[in-house]
């Protein structure tokens, strides 16, 4: 996988996770989004991730 696809992948996951946990994250600036919203999209990503890659382990995917 390329690099930029990477991050094209990246993206589409980070606004998906945005929307879930209704923070309200656009494409371009997002300086008027406190550090705790922004801090709350990284942070439930990584759960997200770990989560899949635990099941994946686990054979239960």
């Amino acid at each position: 996988m390329s690099n930029k696809s990477t991050k094209s992948v990246m993206d589409r996951f980070k606004f998906e996770v945005a929307n879930e946990i209704g923070v309200p994250l656009k494409n371009g600036y997002n300086g008027d989004l406190t550090s705790k919203q922004n801090g709350s999209v990284g942070g439930y990503m990584v759960k997200k991730m770990i989560e899949a890659q635990e099941k994946q382990m686990a054979g239960k995917q």
